[in-house]
């Protein structure tokens, strides 16, 4: 995560939005939709560390863990408890597509805290692409599982006949508004976060102000470390509700 400053006619500018511009890794031309980009980097790297640790990392499989194979089978068995837990035992078929997701996020956001990093996650285009990849998933699982049976989703049965019809309404809006807010909620956070951390980076350059700055930088800097974990976590649970919902649609 790039946190610069510098002044211009005797003033300090900094802008906390340049961090997030998406640019071609290789000269100055206009990004096309085969340009290799600083966020193409940086979802590699994201790939290859989620690679180096689960695949490197719990190579040798020793009886005495090492520390990357503790980390590996912590995540594996954190994240197959929240399949079976939230979603049901018949979900665990879907634990792989599961881990996967939550293993690139967590990790792209931790990578986006290194200096002079960039944030996939904080992007629209991706966040927005993983959860229409949820959406999809759940529906179609939802219609082949149970077929017409899954609509019994937006019926809630427990309510007055009366409201009935207009429940279903409202439950068909919300089924449908599920991959906006599942996305939002991720980049929204992490954009918000690092674009915070920019702003006490450029006002840490005036000497008043630098010591609060900093002490600024470094809380917030702690606190971001905690929402990359959150997030994902958050996004990953979410992803366990709609399964559930797809595997046992009934109110």
């Amino acid at each position: 995560m790039a946190t610069e400053a510098h002044g211009e006619e005797g003033g300090l500018v900094f802008h906390p939005m340049d961090q997030f511009i998406i640019k071609p890794l290789f000269g100055d031309g206009p990004v096309g939709l085969f340009t290799i980009t600083n966020a193409t980097l940086w979802m590699a790297l994201t790939v290859l560390a989620v690679m180096a640790l689960m695949v490197l990392g719990t190579s040798k499989r020793t009886t005495i863990p090492g520390r990357m194979q503790s980390v590996g089978e912590l995540a594996y068995g954190f994240i197959y408890k929240m399949v079976e837990d939230v979603a049901g035992k018949d979900a665990v078929g879907f634990f792989p597509y599961i881990m996967t997701l939550f293993m690139f996020i967590v990790f792209a956001n931790f990578l986006g805290l290194l200096p002079m990093s960039f944030t996939t996650t904080s992007h629209f285009a991706v966040t927005v692409l993983l959860a229409l990849m949820v959406f999809f998933t759940v529906t179609i699982v939802g219609f082949v599982k149970n077929g017409s049976a899954f609509l019994g989703l937006f019926w809630v049965k427990s309510a007055p006949l009366a409201l009935r019809p207009i429940l279903a309404v409202i439950e068909i809006i919300s089924y449908f508004v599920r991959p906006v807010s599942h996305s939002i909620r991720l980049a929204g956070n992490l954009m918000a976060g690092h674009a915070v951390i920019k702003v006490f980076a450029g006002f840490a350059a005036i000497a008043a102000v630098s010591p609060i700055s900093v002490v600024a930088i470094t809380a917030m800097y702690g606190l971001e470390v905690l929402v990359a974990f959150i997030q994902a976590y958050v996004f990953t649970i979410l992803t366990c509700v709609y399964l559930k919902d797809a595997l046992h649609p009934s109110h």
